[in-house]
């Protein structure tokens, strides 16, 4: 007697329907799925979170959001009755509360936002972080004395206070308000498309 063989258990309705992905390149396809990131906003168009490409179509193949920004240039995905090209932008049909939260997490993607990827000291473009107060001398890991700063900079300050050396800060670091910037603490590379929905700190 013959034995059948075991298929492989299907997933999730919407996940099943998802069957090919085409891409511009298409050389992206092969892994499309892990680097695209969506937006998701709430029905109030407060932002939520970056959600991956694939949890964005099931969504809305599902109907719990739409469509808010289009990018003709994206993936495109075919299922067994239709095809969707992956938006940049997608909105809940249903508000979702989200708990009040106070402080923002300081993330070094964060920081560089806040900052906009310049150094705090010559406005050069960043690419490290810095406590403007060194942890040796008692300064904080924190909002308040973390700043984005080039590796110049930071080589040159070393461990020494601003006063030692004759420096200023082009601004006064500060916490970020707002529940986007939430989002921007997870996120080191923005879609064009998000800023409008970010605010301050995305652009």
């Amino acid at each position: 007697m013959s034995q059948r063989k075991k298929g492989r258990r299907n997933g999730p309705v919407g996940e099943r329907a998802l069957h090919s992905v085409h891409t511009h390149p298409v050389h992206e396809s092969t892994s499309i799925w892990g680097r695209r990131r969506v937006l998701l906003l709430n029905s109030t168009y407060e932002p939520l979170t970056a959600l991956p490409m694939r949890r964005a179509i099931v969504m809305l193949i599902c109907g719990k959001a739409d469509v808010v920004h289009d990018d003709p240039t994206g993936p495109i995905i075919h299922s067994a009755t239709r095809t969707i090209a992956v938006p940049s932008v997608i909105r809940l049909r249903s508000y979702v509360h989200v708990p009040y939260r106070a402080r923002i997490p300081m993330t070094r993607a964060a920081l560089m936002h806040r900052d906009r990827f310049r150094c705090a000291y010559c406005g050069a473009k960043a690419d490290t972080v810095d406590h403007v107060v060194p942890r040796s001398r008692g300064g904080s890991h924190s909002w308040e004395n973390c700043v984005a700063s080039c590796s110049p900079c930071n080589h040159r300050k070393a461990d020494r206070l601003l006063s030692e050396l004759g420096w200023t800060l082009r601004a006064v670091p500060s916490t970020p308000k707002g529940q986007h910037w939430r989002l921007l603490s997870t996120v080191k590379e923005l879609d064009p498309a998000w800023a409008r929905y970010l605010g301050e700190g995305a652009a």
